[in-house]
């Protein structure tokens, strides 16, 4: 089964599962033709993490997430509302538009790596559906048509990108093809010589060449320097399940757990879904989350994480025993020790042999830094986006520092095995809408489709956001408690999610937030031994 985000994409993961690679293969032959086919989120330049569960129930989490490099500073940029912890705006917009923006790249490294280390085939053969796509080329789908014209004015100041993207002057027509044919000849370099195409070889002068062109600070020794890590997984027991998420400088795994061991004090079936209680419980429980996030989630090589803490019982029931039912509240941190884009693509794999693959990648903002390595074809991350430009705090800048997270790439299991695994983009409401997905599965009972497709909420202590499905009653007796209600007509992007049965039957899922599409294989290979004769 491979859920993803663009239909071509899960074609080509389900290509490499039929001729006989595993979750990982699919999940990198996957992860490239997204490169093409959804430039504005993901590409290889990019950054993200992969959380791999092996048939023999290990799992690993691999950060191939960008970093800084090593001539930035924390003064680096001109800060607009100077003492606003959660500013990230600065002067000329430096650290989100253009080359100062653009941090070292890890998604080519971390791709490379997964596959060589977990994987089954060579580089080139998964990299082939991706070189095919860019050189045929695709029919530009609503989605793709409507991100262009939401940034057309700054994509029309990009040569590459407006020729591309904004034929005559106006975002690419829906079903119009998309020929990619630079960045086709950029993958088939890097299929034949590897990721050192990029960190020791000419894509990489190209990158450097470009970028110091432009004011950038990236030089050739941080490309050669890049290095991701495998991190120990972050686990949590929540009514008889195991759930299973990725540590610092991830948000999700800590806060996740910080947040169902707050619930584990409720009875979160009898409240039912989408009452006024229930959304309440959940903003109380959100807001208790972010305020511990800000003070104290980062690289963890740099900021003392007090992991432990926050995914203790103890602190969760101190947590638990300060919410009113009755009421919002404000909440600062309990402990010591951010902003996103929420242009991101994430791909859900699973194969017949107990491999399980869920990846979040990005390249932060919409079409990252708006910057387009002249003829290649590759798009440049603005990673240096999530860095707070405030000098003397968890998240400001520092050479090498690894940028934080909301990525969210989760899996629950119970006895052992794998039941669910799931994910999406949408920066800093990533990781609740994960969160939520795994209550809708656990405390309510949800199919899948139903847990990914459920409305979602999402507060970080200001207002409250409901999707249009959850009734005005609803919002007036959430409003009655004290909270801010604002309407909007989504939170996050699209969930892609597996469930996997006791008898090996596994069911794929998407929603309606993007162009989500599964593919699941059935049947296979004729058993060992049987023939057909003829008289």
């Amino acid at each position: 089964m491979v859920v993803t985000n663009h239909p071509l994409a899960s074609a080509a993961g389900a290509e490499v599962l039929l001729g006989g690679g595993n979750a990982v293969d699919a999940a990198v032959a996957a992860l490239f033709v997204l490169t093409v086919v959804e430039p504005m989120m993901v590409g290889t330049l990019g950054g993200g993490i992969s959380h791999i569960r092996l048939p023999d129930g290990r799992h690993v989490l691999i950060d191939n997430l960008s970093t800084a490099p090593a001539a930035a500073r924390p003064d680096m940029y001109e800060p607009v509302a100077d003492g606003v912890a959660s500013a990230r705006e600065t002067r000329d917009q430096k650290n989100a538009v253009g080359a100062a923006a653009v941090a070292v790249p890890g998604a080519l490294a971390g791709w490379a790596h997964m596959l060589a280390e977990y994987g089954t085939r060579p580089l080139g053969t998964v990299m082939r559906p991706a070189i095919r796509v860019a050189a045929e080329g695709f029919a530009a789908t609503p989605y793709l048509h409507d991100c262009v014209g939401s940034v057309a004015r700054e994509l029309s100041e990009v040569a590459g990108l407006s020729k591309l993207l904004l034929p005559g002057g106006q975002p690419i027509a829906v079903g119009q093809a998309v020929v990619r044919t630079d960045y086709a000849t950029t993958l088939r370099h890097i299929a034949e010589e590897g990721p050192d195409a990029l960190y020791r070889g000419r894509l990489g002068d190209a990158l450097i060449d470009h970028l110091e062109a432009g004011g950038g600070c990236m030089s050739r020794d941080d490309l050669s320097a890049y290095s991701l890590i495998e991190r120990d997984v972050i686990s949590v027991d929540y009514r008889g399940h195991t759930v299973v998420g990725p540590p610092p400088p991830a948000s999700a795994g800590v806060h996740i757990a910080e947040m169902l061991n707050i619930l584990a004090g409720y009875d979160v079936r009898a409240l039912g879904f989408g009452t006024p209680d229930y959304i309440h419980l959940l903003a109380e429980v959100l807001k208790i989350a972010f305020a511990d996030r800000a003070a104290a989630t980062a690289d963890p090589a740099f900021v003392d994480v007090p992991v432990a803490r926050l995914t203790s019982m103890a602190y969760a029931d101190e947590r638990r025993a300060a919410i009113d039912m009755t009421r919002a509240q404000d909440w600062s941190a309990g402990v010591g020790g951010g902003g996103e884009s929420r242009d991101t693509t994430h791909l859900t794999v699973a194969d017949s042999d107990g491999c399980v693959v869920a990846a979040t990648h990005t390249l932060n903002g919409l079409f990252g830094a708006y910057v387009e390595v002249p003829g290649t074809g590759m798009l440049a991350n603005n990673y240096m986006y999530n860095f707070d430009p405030h000098p003397g705090r968890a998240l400001s800048i520092a050479p090498g520092k690894r940028v934080f997270t909301s990525m969210a790439p989760m899996m629950v299991a119970r006895d052992g095995r794998v039941l669910h695994a799931l994910g999406l983009p949408g920066a800093l409401r990533i990781f609740p809408s994960a969160f939520q997905a795994i209550v809708n599965l656990i405390d309510h009972g949800m199919t899948t489709q139903e847990a990914v497709e459920a409305p979602r909420i999402w507060t970080e202590g200001g207002s409250l956001e409901l999707e249009p499905a959850f009734s005005d009653d609803t919002a007036v007796a959430l409003a009655r408690k004290g909270h801010t209600i604002e309407r909007v007509k989504c939170i996050a992007g699209g969930m892609s999610a597996i469930t996997l049965s006791p008898d090996g039957a596994m069911t794929g899922s998407a929603c309606w937030r993007a162009d989500g599409t599964p593919v699941g294989i059935a049947g296979g290979l004729a058993r060992p031994g049987v023939r057909f004769t003829t008289n």
